[in-house]
């Protein structure tokens, strides 16, 4: 298996997900300054042109989330899991996208991000994602206010999906100091080698 990969959200998760699972991957990194991403032999493995990929003997596979479950069945994993839960990690999943890691991965990308490529971050902006973190984040404090993890009684792709923004949240100022569930569950997910270094070094 190849998991094509750049130091960036999503990328992260998938990443993470491999080393936690164990799965036996070649990690690829694509150099998204440079624009290997845009080449005809990249959008052939995704005509998004975006990172993570995952190449396998069953074929291209692209989206983080969905590259996170491709491996734990590769690895006959309960990441993602086959039972009466999975329909419940398919609701925490669909809620991120749409809400919680969505403003989290604003503030990373207007802080840290549009800096980078001479861009001024737009206040407005921030301050609008900001507000809406702290709405969606009311709602994941307060589950995990009763729940040690997103759902069941193990880590699942939920998990590391919820928390793909919060690596930097000092750096992006994403406000997660005042959550102090999510935190928790958080500092749990810190205590992973694979979530802290999801990266071949």
């Amino acid at each position: 298996m190849k998991l094509y990969y750049c130091e960036t959200l999503n990328p992260r998760k998938a990443c993470a997900a491999a080393r936690f699972l164990k799965a036996d991957v070649e990690f690829v990194r694509v150099d998204l300054a440079s624009g290997e991403q845009r080449t005809a032999e990249f959008l052939a493995l995704n005509p998004n042109g975006k990172v993570p990929v995952l190449q396998d003997d069953a074929g291209t596979l692209w989206e983080a989330n969905a590259i996170m479950c491709r491996l734990s069945d590769t690895v006959a994993a309960d990441f993602w899991p086959h039972d009466h839960r999975q329909i419940d990690v398919l609701r925490w999943l669909s809620w991120d996208a749409s809400h919680f890691t969505r403003h989290g991965a604003t503030l990373w990308f207007e802080t840290l991000i549009k800096p980078l490529f001479g861009g001024e971050p737009d206040v407005a902006v921030i301050e609008d994602a900001k507000t809406s973190f702290r709405l969606h984040g009311r709602v994941l404090d307060g589950h995990l206010a009763a729940n040690s993890v997103a759902v069941g009684k193990t880590l699942t792709v939920a998990d590391f999906a919820l928390a793909a923004a919060l690596p930097y949240a000092s750096a992006a100022d994403i406000p997660l100091a005042e959550f102090p569930h999510i935190q928790k569950w958080y500092g749990r997910l810190e205590e992973l080698d694979a979530w802290r270094n999801p990266f071949p070094a």
